[in-house]
């Protein structure tokens, strides 16, 4: 008997999106328009956006995380996103949900916000 709340081997610790569907390259540049205040850099290519999930009736949800759990912007971001995505063409609904699993790391940056940020 396992237990429920541990995934199963083989499951991927972030969710796949939907890269196939329509509207994930809007959302996602959609989403590049929001940035984190402490750093000069879009929550997207800093790596805080894991999943972005779009049903066959055009509702978006977005899993995301923060860089720590002690941001003074937890409260106001995921707002930011959903004020960021709505207006997007064909979007019915925005749905953002915050996870620390699995934790935020330097590692989850694209290569423009290493660079961007003097890490490489």
């Amino acid at each position: 008997m396992t237990d429920a709340s541990e995934p199963l081997e083989g499951t991927p610790l972030i969710a796949p999106s939907s890269v196939s569907h329509s509207l994930y390259e809007p959302v996602v540049d959609a989403c590049r328009t929001v940035f984190d205040p402490e750093i000069p850099v879009n929550i997207y290519d800093l790596g805080l956006i894991y999943t972005v999930d779009i049903t066959d009736e055009n509702d978006v949800k977005i899993i995301m995380t923060l860089t720590a759990p002690g941001c003074p912007v937890a409260g106001d971001m995921p707002g930011w996103i959903v004020d960021a995505v709505s207006p997007v063409p064909g979007v019915k609904s925005v749905d953002v949900e915050l996870t620390w699993e699995p934790p935020w790391g330097m590692d989850m940056m694209s290569d423009e916000a290493r660079l961007e940020l003097g890490f490489m």
